[in-house]
């Protein structure tokens, strides 16, 4: 046997399984409240038939009298209880008065206050016979009688329209089921739909958009969506990084094939052969510095990249730094001014703090004007070192500053095309900052220079 002929109820959508199990789990219900309510109202139908039976025959006898030797009856006596047939007898059981249903034939005998219940052919009767006293005239009895049909005729009336109301009640039970499962689990439908549409065409862009709601179902879609938000982020940064590492590999790579070219031509004299062997160096440096920043921020994105912490005199770091890029800076008559409080202590990564003090300087020196200045300040505040590189070079536009923290982002790739670096430094920077607990923000403006100021708790 198949699998799906084992478990036929998993091709039903689930909405009618919903709407299935809740229909006859209500009409179950309903039936079995019903029966109850009838079993009951029958008991208590039947009770107040026999004590209507009881007191119909007790009134009877205040419709009898007695004057000048004759039994006389009010009218009234036929009309004491709907439906019970009274009959009087005298003491020796001789009918004297009243009427006998027709198809009634038991209970020959009398028997003082108690309700019989006979079953003829024409079905069960309750009696009930009493005797009193009349004055002058001596004891007279009185008997009713009642069909017990006629007594359970308003429970009978119940049940028939019991039995009509019931396939409606069912019918609008299942009917509003299926629309609270439809509007309900619809989404789940987008959803599916949705996520079609993307496999089908690789649309990224696709969303439910759900409108607002807290419940399961809402909180899925929107779920969805802000999943589908980061895949297509991160399927877009993807492209972008795929596109941006060729295009800064095409470049040392073009001129490391040609220079290789013009080295091995025959027409190339020796001093010309060392020459482009040292083009072919310096992109090849230029390469695998790319190289070991894409790894570190890989190895980042992966949680991958540990940091060795140990405590740091910044201070002497930071000056290290500053000497170190001085000649650089000097050579493009720029004044590099460090403003370093002494043993600013930071239990910190080494390397990383080289590299995030670098990174800050480099830039600066890269988008200074000739002529200008770089600050770097380093403090110990209260509980936390702050720190800042700031030069009044060429600035960041507004519209620009969000973006700077890209990979390979860079604001005018025109102006900065003669200057060093990949827009991997300010990315790295970033990572930096965050992976120590601090926090990095930037102040820029075109033409009035950009300050990086970063701290770290301490």
């Amino acid at each position: 046997m198949s699998r799906g002929a084992r478990f036929p109820l998993r091709r039903i959508p689930i909405r009618w399984r919903i709407t299935l199990w809740y229909t006859i789990l209500m009409t179950v219900l309903v039936v079995a409240v019903l029966f109850l309510l009838f079993r009951l109202s029958s008991n208590q139908m039947i009770s107040e038939a026999r004590l209507r039976l009881q007191d119909t025959v007790e009134r009877s006898f205040y419709e009898i009298e007695y004057e000048d030797g004759v039994l006389t009856f009010d009218d009234d006596i036929n009309h004491l209880g709907s439906g019970i047939s009274l009959s009087v007898y005298d003491s020796q059981g001789n009918l004297v008065y009243g009427r006998i249903p027709a198809n009634f034939n038991g209970a020959p005998l009398l028997i003082m206050d108690e309700i019989q219940q006979v079953e003829t052919d024409a079905g069960v009767w309750y009696v009930y016979d009493t005797c009193r006293t009349i004055p002058g005239y001596g004891n007279l009895w009185v008997r009713g009688v009642v069909s017990q049909a006629e007594a359970d005729a308003g429970l009978h009336a119940v049940v028939r329209l019991a039995l009509i109301l019931l396939p409606f009640f069912v019918l609008l039970v299942a009917l509003g089921g299926y629309s609270i499962t439809r509007r309900t689990l619809g989404p789940l439908q987008d959803v599916t739909d949705t996520a079609q549409r993307i496999s089908q065409g690789s649309d990224l862009t696709q969303r439910i958009r759900m409108g607002p709601g807290e419940d399961e179902v809402h909180r899925l879609a929107h779920t969805f969506d802000r999943m589908m938000d980061k895949l297509q982020s991160a399927f877009e940064s993807e492209k972008q990084f795929t596109s941006d590492v060729s295009h800064e590999l095409r470049t040392p790579v073009s001129v490391i094939l040609s220079q290789c070219e013009f080295a091995l031509s025959e027409d190339a004299e020796e001093a010309e052969r060392r020459s482009a062997l040292q083009v072919v160096a310096a992109q090849a440096r230029k390469m695998s510095t790319l190289i070991a920043q894409l790894l570190t921020l890989a190895r980042t994105d992966s949680g991958r990249q540990s940091l060795h912490m140990e405590t740091l005199n910044l201070s002497e770091l930071a000056e290290i730094i500053c000497e170190e890029q001085a000649d650089a800076a000097a050579a493009r008559n720029i004044a590099l001014h460090a403003e370093i409080a002494p043993n600013v202590l930071l239990r910190a990564d080494e390397t990383m703090m080289m590299r995030l003090f670098m990174n800050l300087v480099q830039n600066a020196i890269s988008y200074g004007r000739e002529g200008g200045n770089i600050w770097v300040t380093l403090r110990d505040a209260e509980g936390a070192v702050e720190g800042c590189v700031r030069d009044d070079g060429i600035g960041i536009a507004a519209e620009h500053l969000p973006k700077i923290w890209n990979r390979f982002y860079q604001v005018d790739p025109s102006r900065t095309a003669s200057r060093s670096g990949a827009g991997l430094g300010l990315p790295m920077v970033r990572w930096i900052v965050e992976a120590h607990g601090g926090t990095i923000s930037v102040d820029s403006a075109p033409g009035k220079g950009s300050a990086f100021a970063f701290t770290f708790p301490k």
